[in-house]
């Protein structure tokens, strides 16, 4: 039985790794839990799975959560904000610790965990897009595992189990084309809301949702999967497949292409971080190919999403442009999701903030650096998206 520590475990991410734990009781052991602000539905998981430490991040809702707890038959350790998670990461004996924190939230965390000896399995892209630098150098120093828990990567690690050394030469992640994929690029600029956030394929939280929309996320998963995998963003392509069967694929050096294909469902690949190198069998629905029907596959449109030079950009720019992109990214969603700037604009911020840092660029930042980058790119939006006129939104 493997114990591990869920980090995130009220989102999409978490709910569906307790999923597999309620399924699974003979193989997993719940040793931490950690939410953000859903004091109610942490409640119930506490009751249900019974970790040994639980915490929220939202400072504020540390008493409603102790009294909803008040009434259990054992007592965990309960704790709270940053700190609190920062704890849960690294506590106690589980193996592995799921990191399905949105954001670069996650990066602390999971830094913890790592120093704690504890496997990750990683649902969070932004811990290595942002803090690559720092995290890979602390997984050598620790001999811990860097299991990819997302769909795309989690494909490409399936796909590289038995390849040889320097048998890999291209890395080829399929993307949905998310809510906007069959619109033409003209009609962005009326888009609500309501629109972005109708994925036609996946049901996921608000913010990878509007990712998806403006395919950030495919451009997010390069820089992952370069770090991951260490391929030259040269070798890393992107190729629409709207009916996401494909979750991504791998070329060797004699041009023979390897896939992993199933259906849309987010428990396969974070089963598979979590019980790696084990395949453990579930009554899930089997791919039915002919179900599945055509597959089919085109290039993404550059000009209608130019998130993803933006990512290539700042991939290959290195140091602490991807922790800036990232964090200029998170903030300007949060500004399409409160209605304070339109779609467009998300693109727009994006690329002035990167263009700003490019003379600040540190190639070898340490944590502090990463952290400073995060934060400076979030106020940087801020103030440039107040000459963002609301008329346009």
């Amino acid at each position: 039985m493997k114990a591990i520590t869920l980090l995130g475990s009220t989102g999409s991410i978490g709910t569906q790794t307790l999923d597999i734990v309620r399924e699974h009781p003979d193989r997993f052991r719940l040793v931490g839990l950690a939410a953000g602000s859903n004091v109610e539905l942490l409640a119930q998981q506490v009751q249900e799975f019974r970790p040994q430490i639980v915490a929220i991040a939202n400072q504020a809702k540390f008493a409603e959560l102790k009294e909803a707890l008040s009434g259990l038959d054992y007592h965990p350790e309960i704790l709270a904000g940053e700190e609190g998670l920062v704890e849960v990461a690294r506590y106690g004996d589980a193996q592995s610790v799921v990191t399905g924190i949105v954001g670069c939230a996650g990066l602390l965390p999971t830094l913890a965990a790592i120093e704690a000896g504890k496997d990750i399995a990683l649902a969070n892209k932004e811990t290595l897009i942002a803090g690559g630098p720092v995290v890979l150098p602390l997984v050598a120093k620790h001999g811990v595992k860097l299991l990819p828990a997302d769909s795309e990567h989690s494909a490409i690690f399936q796909c590289l189990q038995g390849v040889p050394a320097g048998g890999l030469r291209r890395i080829i992640l399929t993307a949905s084309g998310g809510s906007f994929r069959d619109w033409p690029a003209e009609k962005l600029q009326h888009v609500t809301i309501a629109d972005a956030l109708q994925h036609p394929n996946w049901s996921m939280g608000k913010k990878i949702t509007i990712d998806s929309a403006t395919l950030m996320n495919k451009g997010l998963e390069v820089i992952e999967a370069h770090y991951l995998f260490g391929l030259d963003y040269d070798d890393i392509d992107i190729v629409i497949h709207p009916q996401s069967i494909i979750h991504s694929l791998i070329e060797m050096q004699d041009t023979s292409v390897l896939a992993q294909l199933g259906w849309a469902d987010m428990r396969l690949p974070l089963l598979y971080a979590m019980s790696w190198p084990e395949r453990i069998a579930t009554d899930w629905p089997q791919l039915d190919l002919v179900k599945a029907g055509d597959l089919t596959f085109r290039e993404p449109d550059r000009v209608k999403y130019p998130c993803i030079n933006l990512a290539y950009a700042a991939g290959r720019a290195g140091g602490t442009m991807p922790a800036v992109l990232n964090g200029a990214n998170e903030q300007a969603v949060a500004l399409f999701l409160d209605e304070k700037i339109p779609f467009l604009a998300i693109p727009q911020l994006i690329e002035q903030v990167c263009d700003r840092h490019s003379a600040d660029n540190n190639q070898q930042p340490a944590l502090a650096d990463i952290i400073a980058m995060d934060e400076w790119a979030r106020q940087a939006v801020l103030a440039a998206s107040q000459k963002i006129s609301l008329a346009t939104v």
